[in-house]
């Protein structure tokens, strides 16, 4: 009798283990959100009474909205942050200031300028602002809420930017001639060309990646340069690897995985240059694997030794190189960095830019911005990659990013602290493998950890929650869930059209098809499973 009660035992010790993480993953969770809506409902307040856009930062006596800025990092995720949390904004005030922002910062044919709004001072189009607002903002908005009316302003936009290209080359009218404009352009068009069929998009980004696969980067060491002179022939020997640099590496293998997905003879050309590309990138790394801000290109040896916080975004390219290729390394490559992290505890990636936070007995950890990119970068890849100190890493790192946060719901008073929420809500997603409650209050806890095939949930009250499903395929028609910058990753993910049996504390199982739970189903209190049937 002794002996069988043993695995009883053990199996009531894992089942306590196993609610237990449930319930802290659910408690991350409603930190995370619970943070994310107090930024929002801060940033409100300081919204133009007008024209209800938001200044670049709290303190600007111009109160001046730039598409750049307060539109490509702050307002798409309050719009994500109303969708998870305040669903009524989302219906309402969010579209409310995409009306305005297309009324008030259009400056020709779609493309936006900035705007002066304590003066109504409209400056000129700026296919900067479109690139970065595009880029950084209705790309991610799209990717995860899929096709709505910031879809259509992005659609329109990034066509209206295109046809005004303004540099020469012999590859046709480009966005710029720096490596940060031309990687935002080329990280959104082979999205646009899948999402919408529109061949103008994948001509535009072929146009791009044309000229960096047989100019820029044969003529520059196999890097991209930050500035080319398309007419000379030649840049200026230095490379980011870091956000107003990288941009256009990350751009590359995109567009390099569509045209695997596509069938096309152009992969034969662009493997050999990519994969040139990308050694030397590994080659300029640190001992862990980290990357430095800058570097020259020729030498790979650091020009800004400090090390860059989007370390991922171009780790991210690596492993949808390797997801392209099967070339096992550049996984490897991923997989090394992601078990170095614990070196980097508390790291400062950022000095701050805030004189407040320089005043902080914490002042060393830098600004909240680079906690943000970092942790990003490593959610991005632990999606496909679970590895387990960076699983730790990343929760050790979100406890210092989300103390930063004050009681009036700032942080640093500029358009920056969108990326706070960006973070945050990915992270807290992770915590809910995808599934999100609908609607969501405060204080209501909800957790999930993967179970074979399956999903153990934990509520903290009965509510109605979504699941998520394959939008990398359903919605944006990508034949493989390649790693995309400004994506939002999935975790648990159902079929419409399969069935599920779901198992609460108390009401009898039944059966549902996944495309109820994609629309939401009530669930009890308490510890609820679904499995595939």
């Amino acid at each position: 009798m002794r002996w069988l009660a043993v695995p009883a035992m053990l199996a009531a010790l894992v089942s306590v283990a196993s609610a237990a993480d449930l319930e802290q993953s659910a408690a991350q969770h409603e930190r995370a959100l619970a943070a994310s809506h107090r930024l929002m409902q801060a940033w409100l307040r300081h919204a133009d009474a007008k024209t209800l856009l938001l200044p670049d930062r709290t303190g600007d006596p111009k109160r001046t909205y730039t598409p750049h800025n307060s539109g490509a990092d702050l307002y798409p995720y309050l719009i994500l942050t109303a969708r998870l949390t305040a669903p009524e904004l989302y219906a309402g005030r969010m579209r409310d200031m995409l009306r305005n922002e297309i009324r008030y910062t259009n400056a020709l044919k779609g493309v936006p300028g900035n705007l002066e709004l304590a003066g109504g001072t409209l400056g000129p189009p700026s296919l900067f602002g479109a690139g970065e607002y595009a880029k950084d903002g209705l790309i991610t908005v799209t990717e995860y809420l899929g096709r709505t009316p910031w879809t259509s302003r992005l659609i329109d936009m990034v066509a209206a930017a295109m046809e005004q290209a303004p540099v020469d080359s012999r590859f046709g009218k480009l966005p710029a001639a720096d490596s940060e404009l031309n990687g935002d352009y080329l990280q959104v068009l082979p999205r646009l060309y899948l999402l919408t069929g529109d061949a103008r998009y994948l001509a535009w980004g072929r146009r791009i990646a044309d000229a960096y696969i047989e100019e820029v980067l044969p003529g520059n060491f196999g890097l991209p340069s930050m500035k080319w002179d398309y007419a000379a022939h030649s840049g200026d020997r230095r490379l980011k690897l870091r956000d107003h640099g990288n941009e256009v590496i990350v751009g590359l293998v995109t567009q390099f995985a569509l045209e695997h997905q596509l069938g096309s003879e152009r992969v034969a050309k662009m493997r050999p240059v990519l994969a040139r590309m990308l050694d030397r990138v590994l080659a300029s790394a640190n001992a862990d694997g980290m990357l430095y801000n800058t570097i020259d290109t020729e030498t790979l040896k650091p020009v800004d030794d400090r090390l860059s916080d989007n370390w991922g975004y171009l780790y991210g390219a690596m492993y949808t190189f390797y997801q392209v290729t099967g070339e096992t390394k550049y996984r490897d490559a991923v997989r090394r960095v992601l078990r170095n992290l614990p070196k980097y505890a508390n790291w400062c990636w950022e000095p701050s830019r805030n004189a407040l936070v320089n005043a902080r007995k914490d002042e060393k950890l830098g600004s909240f911005d680079g906690y943000a990119d970092a942790i990003e970068s490593a959610l991005y890849l632990v999606n496909r990659e679970p590895v387990p100190e960076a699983l730790a890493w990343i929760d050790s790192e979100m406890e210092v990013m989300l103390s930063m946060q004050r009681a009036d719901g700032h942080i640093e008073d500029w358009y920056g602290e969108g990326n706070f929420n960006r973070t945050a809500l990915l992270w807290a997603l992770m915590k809910s493998q995808g599934v999100r409650a609908a609607p969501w209050r405060p204080g209501l806890k909800l957790g999930a950890l993967r179970e074979g095939t399956g999903l153990r949930l934990w509520l903290s009250a009965p509510a109605k929650v979504e699941f998520d499903c394959a939008r990398h395929e359903r919605v944006h028609n990508w034949g493989k869930n390649y790693v995309r910058l400004n994506e939002f990753p999935e975790w648990f993910t159902v079929d419409e059209n399969a069935l599920y049996e779901v198992n609460g504390p108390r009401a009898a199982a039944r059966v549902v098809a996944g495309f109820e739970l994609v629309e939401g189903v009530g669930l009890e209190a308490g510890i609820t499973t679904v499995t595939p049937r």
